[in-house]
């Protein structure tokens, strides 16, 4: 759900934001748009034509897309342990390992966090698959409740699938830590429990393709089964075209193929087969060193760019409140969006005085904030804040 009543459109390389001092669009979206025409443009003189992809999808898009998430040298992926399908980007491959999990482990419960982005409860219902939250948000710091993250993990039924954002969580911009991943990886295998990450973010999150790919190769590493949803709808722009993925990490080829097989039959009958334009812009930049290269610069503006934005408004919110609060958790979470600890009747406050449109949680995404509005954003907060309960 877009954060602004009119979302901007972000180049990644210029972010060019339109500015209004008495309207202030938070909107969610950034945009890679140079290497994506020469990529399209490679498949223009290739000549490439558009008939139907097999179902499992473009297998040079199931390739890269596998070394991205997990690394080309992961044992993994050398030995064909993973069972990959394209599907119909984040949303898509979310419902298709729904529809697997509703089939196969028909008594299993999926754990989510609260809160969670949107539309996981709307696919888990829509599969039949039942759902219980574990706690994650905690409102009296702005940050992660890890004790009570754990201690629901621990609490669930073994063998339950834990639903994981893999970096910059969705909605609160708060990520645990490699020592927090690591104690989450101690539980999850101690109950059994399969992990089941949502990347929607890689590389848009810290800039770095691996870094933000740390959770998934850190489970991978410790020999757990796991599934993994992929979008290259934010981190290649490509929000009109539904490319992304579904992983499976399995113990051995043998059950990766058989799970591969599975995967496709639940897919023919939902979608038959994935679209191929989006799948041969995502091979092709990830296949040519240069325009990969160029894809991985852009990435580290744009996460630049934001956390530029992060620090600027945590400095003017530091210097204007007098009130001693500790904005810190601005400059603690990650990616695109920011919980402001703001509550309905705040954020409401900051549209109806401030013009400022955001979601009702306090939930405001930087990839739609310029530096120059930085200062009066934090007005808006800091009168919103203590103005209004």
């Amino acid at each position: 759900m877009a954060s602004s009543v009119a979302p901007l459109a972000l180049s990644a390389s210029a972010a060019a934001i339109r500015e209004n001092p008495k309207r202030i669009g938070v909107g969610k979206r950034g945009d890679n748009l140079f290497f994506k025409g020469k990529a399209e443009n490679l498949m223009l003189e290739r000549g490439e034509n558009k008939e139907y992809l097999p179902i499992e999808g473009l297998a040079a898009f199931n390739k890269v897309t596998a070394d991205l998430l997990f690394g080309a040298n992961n044992i993994v992926v050398q030995e064909g342990k993973v069972a990959t399908v394209q599907s119909l980007s984040g949303t898509g491959s979310l419902r298709l390992a729904a529809a697997f999990i509703q089939r196969y482990f028909p008594d299993a419960k999926v754990l989510i966090s609260s809160p969670t982005w949107g539309n996981h409860k709307n696919i888990f219902n829509d599969a039949r698959v039942p759902w219980s939250e574990y706690r994650y948000y905690d409102p009296r710091t702005v940050g992660l409740d890890f004790d009570g993250m754990l201690a629901d993990i621990k609490a669930a039924p073994d063998g339950s699938f834990v639903l994981l954002h893999g970096c910059a969580h969705n909605p609160t911009g708060i990520d645990p830590t490699p020592e927090q991943w690591n104690k989450l990886a101690d539980i999850i295998q101690d109950k059994n429990h399969i992990p089941f990450f949502d990347v929607a973010y890689q590389g848009f999150a810290s800039g770095s393709l691996d870094t933000d790919a740390y959770s998934v190769r850190l489970f991978v590493e410790r020999g757990l089964e796991l599934l993994v949803a992929q979008s290259y709808s934010k981190n290649l722009g490509l929000y009109a075209e539904r490319i992304g993925a579904i992983n499976v990490v399995c113990s051995s080829s043998d059950a990766a193929a058989r799970v591969k097989s599975q995967l496709k039959r639940l897919a023919r009958p939902m979608y038959s087969n994935p679209p191929v334009h989006g799948a041969r812009i995502v091979a092709n930049v990830v296949g040519d060193p240069t325009l990969f290269n160029e894809w991985k610069q852009e990435m580290e503006l744009m996460a630049g760019r934001i956390k530029n934005v992060r620090q600027r408004l945590f400095d003017y919110l530091s210097r204007k409140d007098k009130s001693g609060k500790d904005w810190s958790f601005i400059l603690k979470q990650i990616g695109m969006f920011s919980f402001t600890g703001l509550n309905k009747a705040q954020s409401e406050h900051m549209t109806n005085k401030w013009h400022v449109y955001m979601t009702k949680d306090g939930r405001i995404s930087l990839a739609g904030l310029s530096l120059s509005k930085c200062e009066y954003l934090a007005d808006a907060i800091i009168d919103s804040f203590h103005n209004v309960s």
